[in-house]
């Protein structure tokens, strides 16, 4: 499957900490988005405050 460029808008403080987050573990901001959205399509659940 392809990869598609997509533009969101998040809150400031909240990317910075998720940007945190993710260089302290190696990771990629946007495979763990869409490791997200796998989840919410399988029905796995998730803290939405």
């Amino acid at each position: 499957m392809a990869n598609i460029k997509i533009r969101l808008s998040i809150d400031e403080k909240i990317y910075e900490e998720f940007k945190r987050y993710c260089e302290e573990k190696e990771l990629t901001i946007s495979k763990e988005v869409e490791l997200f959205m796998k989840g919410v399509i399988k029905g796995e659940e998730y803290d939405r405050v």
